[in-house]
């Protein structure tokens, strides 16, 4: 049965990554919700895709008290979650303002899934193995998720993935085959797969037998993996 995992919550009339969009996500029967995790100036948890904040600047720049009010705190959004697999995407790339190339990031999520309660109950992903490496080193107890870009050798990634203990990979959807879904499950690697959101693709990968689709279009994804018509 491939699972559902609503992307930065219900995005249909809600503000992504919010704790109303994470509440529709379960109300409308996600099995998950992926959200994404910045480390603030002062060492807190922050629930925001983009390095910076519109009119306020980088999120690594600002303290807590600066968040405006719509962008959560790590443990409020697995409190609204209660009942879901949560997918922590952690959010550090070079690239972006306030990079920190020493991981306290990876620890404090860990830390802070722990102090929740919520240690057996998420997927840490992040598009930099540097810092799955630091939340398997912080708690190896955690699962963890290799996100792979568009530009990624799947069967390299995959040996990479499963060398480092690993449980799954989460791939783009037009590199998702069913070669490469049997191929991460001989691994022992589930097969998360971002962001589905046309019927077509999410038919395809329900047939294909991955383990998750993180999608937009969650009525969708919820009839076509349930086997409904739409």
């Amino acid at each position: 049965m491939t699972a559902v995992f609503a992307h930065r919550g219900c995005t249909q009339g809600f503000v992504e990554n919010t704790l109303d969009a994470f509440a529709e996500a379960r109300r409308l029967g996600s099995d998950g919700v992926e959200l994404d995790v910045r480390l603030t100036a002062d060492g807190g948890l922050a629930v925001h895709h983009d390095a910076e904040i519109p009119g306020l600047g980088a999120i690594g720049a600002l303290g807590v008290a600066d968040l405006p009010a719509h962008v959560p705190l790590l443990a409020d959004a697995l409190a609204v979650c209660d009942g879901m697999v949560v997918n922590v995407e952690i959010k550090n790339a070079p690239q972006d303002p306030g990079w920190d190339p020493g991981e306290a990031v990876a620890a404090l999520t860990a830390a802070g899934i722990e102090e929740a309660g919520w240690t057996d109950r998420v997927i840490v992903s992040s598009f930099q193995v540097p810092t799955l490496l630091a939340v398997q080193a912080a708690d190896p107890r955690l699962a963890l998720g290799a996100l792979w870009g568009f530009a990624v050798d799947p069967g390299r990634a995959l040996a990479e993935a499963a060398d480092a203990g690993f449980r799954a990979v989460h791939p783009f959807v037009s590199s998702v085959d069913a070669e490469l879904v049997g191929r991460a499950h001989v691994a022992g690697l589930a097969v998360n797969v971002w962001t589905v959101n046309a019927p077509d693709d999410l038919r395809a990968m329900v047939e294909r037998g991955v383990d998750a689709v993180i999608t937009d279009r969650i009525d969708d994804a919820l009839a076509i993996a349930g086997g409904k018509p739409t």
